[in-house]
């Protein structure tokens, strides 16, 4: 099983970033945390660092009624919470990366059943948010 989900986008990265946000919140997820990896790594590491990364965001998603479906079920996941969507650049300006965690992946660390339903709607509700950005960059 592959952890993540995966759309590149025909896309420059700012573009991608903001479309990512809408996607999300379509599907009924906020945005809790946003960290710029670049930035980050050029402030605690190098330029160079933050050159090598280069774009790199990871939005922190969450769907309010999942996760209080899920805290409810086994407090501990929220270790594993928000679901973690990264925007990053591809291999030239034009192109971005999205990648979202599965979060099926919950269900192999928890044996309750409030937990898979959660993780297969969470799991759902993200593919779609990854399949409409596809769907408009084409149109």
């Amino acid at each position: 099983m592959t952890y993540t989900h995966t759309v590149t986008l025909p896309l420059p990265y700012p573009e991608a970033v903001e479309r990512t946000k809408h996607a999300l919140q379509d599907q009924g997820f906020g945005i809790l945390t946003e960290t710029d990896i670049r930035a980050t790594f050029g402030a605690k590491l190098s330029s160079e660092a933050a050159e090598a990364i280069g774009n790199y965001v990871i939005l922190g998603a969450c769907n309010p009624q999942l996760a209080s479906k899920a805290l409810a079920a086994e407090p501990e996941l929220g270790t594993l919470l928000p679901c973690n969507v990264i925007v990053r650049r591809g291999s030239n300006s034009d192109q971005s990366i999205v990648q979202a965690i599965d979060p099926r992946t919950m269900v192999q660390l928890s044996d309750s059943a409030e937990v898979r339903d959660v993780s297969k709607d969470a799991d759902t509700r993200l593919r779609a948010a990854l399949a409409s950005l596809s769907k408009t960059t084409k149109e």
